[in-house]
């Protein structure tokens, strides 16, 4: 029997399957059956959203506590159970899917404790008898619109802290990942929210989103996703003069110094650039490497792709699952091409391969020889395919390293205090790791890039207060 889940508007489960969820790793095996929303749902639930607001945002802290502590506990007794109905849907390694599952828990747990330390400030006022108080309010309606690649996680650190500070959601997932979107409603639903506060609108971009976009009652819009969808929320947010935050694409650097532990980098490398398949946007995709310890790095990354288990996200076995969809895996098969038509060696792997069921399994790969004015350079891949461009030493791989339009994270291997020291003040990007991944990052501190990576406040932590409030500066005179 296959499950049909609903949209949740104004408190009521509605709406009649639209779509199916297939597994990446066995396209004959069906997750579940979605609804779609229409332009009247998702206008419904903009309108529920807003009725509700005015009672939530004036809730005490305990009532939000209680939801978001209950969600949290909830979260983690079924991580095990969560975190394999995400690896079937997406495609990530079951340890990855038990992992995020555990993460979006802790983010719920934070930010439960968030609603008990709100505070403002009490200043005196350059005029006698009168008093200053600054408060922080919720902004509104906030519009959520997340994307597959971590189905739970994404969503559990943008809505937690729209809950927090008092906002009503209108909650958008990606197509290709409902299972995990519904799942985290459900939870939040069952805890005690309100009818109206958080409502969920599966659907089509094009059609949900769109109506998400066009509606003068959404206060606030958090978006991640792609550069051209991010450009559009931002003009559509313009017009209506709401407030936005945009995370978007990255074309992470990792630099590997001469004096670098190479046993260090390489799992760095590996972990950065192929975990989660490479569909993070913090993969380290460009792999800079100075001339002293290249070729030594290149055959230590061979070495070891060659020994990575890429099977069935949900075999315990498996390090690297599918890629998650067919779209995605002819996106990085044209630049896979588009690389060795450009000049770069494909050192290792890209290859399609075969698996005991149907699925959309690609080869890890390494492209050496290239320079950082190639595509494969330049445009975010979005899969298992990193590039590694030798460079004379440190000067020059900063120079290269900085040289992209994006700015999310960077990363540099290196022993030397110094050479570390410096590339974390000049780095050109909001995160930067030493002797670490790029990707991997913790939930109660903030997240965010530069450039074209990112617009607006940052994301998770107590900077998250950024953008889901206003801030009310309130005189009083006593006379």
């Amino acid at each position: 029997m296959i499950l049909l889940r609903k949209n949740l508007i104004d408190g009521e489960w509605l709406g009649e399957a639209g779509s199916r969820n297939i597994n990446p790793s066995n396209t004959n095996d069906v997750v579940g059956e979605y609804a779609s929303a229409g332009p009247e749902e998702a206008k419904q639930a903009i309108a529920a959203a807003k009725a509700a607001f005015p009672a939530w945002s004036r809730s005490g802290p305990l009532a939000r506590h209680a939801v978001l502590k209950k969600a949290s506990d909830e979260i983690m007794a079924r991580k095990d159970e969560i975190g394999r109905a995400l690896a079937r849907e997406e495609g990530k390694t079951l340890a990855e899917g038990v992992a995020e599952t555990i993460r979006a828990a802790q983010i719920f747990d934070f930010f439960a404790g968030e609603t008990l330390r709100l505070s403002g400030e009490l200043v005196p006022s350059v005029r006698p008898g009168v008093g200053v108080e600054l408060t922080r309010e919720g902004v509104g309606v906030v519009g959520i619109i997340t994307p597959w690649n971590f189905p739970i996680a994404i969503p559990a650190w943008k809505i937690a802290p729209a809950l927090a500070y008092g906002n009503t959601i209108v909650f958008k997932p990606a197509e290709l990942v409902p299972e995990s979107a519904w799942t985290i409603v459900d939870i939040l639903h069952r805890a005690g929210l309100p009818k109206g506060v958080l409502n969920l609108v599966m659907g089509k971009g094009s059609v949900v989103g769109q109506a998400m976009l066009d509606s003068p009652d959404i206060n606030a819009i958090s978006f991640t996703g792609s550069v051209g969808t991010g450009k559009r929320v931002a003009a559509a947010s313009v017009e209506h003069m709401r407030k936005f935050q945009l995370e978007m694409g990255g074309k992470n650097p990792f630099v590997v110094l001469d004096d670098a532990d190479l046993a260090v980098a390489i799992d760095c490398a590996i972990n950065g650039a192929y975990f989660s398949t490479g569909q993070r946007c913090t993969a380290s995709s460009r792999l800079i490497v100075t001339e002293g310890i290249h070729d030594r790095f290149v055959e230590a990354m061979k070495e070891r792709l060659d020994k990575l288990v890429i099977g069935d996200a949900l075999d315990g076995k498996t390090q690297i699952g599918p890629v998650v969809d067919q779209t995605q895996l002819k996106q990085d098969e044209d630049y896979i091409a588009i690389g060795r038509q450009e000049g770069a060696e494909l050192a290792f792997g890209g290859d399609r391969l075969e698996r005991g069921t149907p699925g959309f399994y690609l080869q890890p790969a390494l492209f050496v020889g290239s320079n950082n004015a190639m595509r494969i350079s330049r445009e975010e891949i979005f899969g298992p395919v990193a590039n590694v461009i030798r460079v004379k030493d440190y000067d020059e791989a900063l120079a290269v390293a900085n040289d992209t339009p994006f700015g999310l994270t960077s990363g540099i291997c290196t022993t030397s205090l110094k050479h570390a020291t410096h590339f974390k003040r000049n780095s050109e990007a909001g995160m930067v790791m030493v002797n670490l991944p790029t990707a991997g990052v913790d939930f109660h501190v903030a997240f965010g890039g530069r450039k074209g990576s990112s617009y607006g406040s940052r994301e998770q932590g107590r900077y998250a207060m950024e953008f889901y409030t206003t801030v009310k500066t309130a005189y009083t005179f006593a006379g």
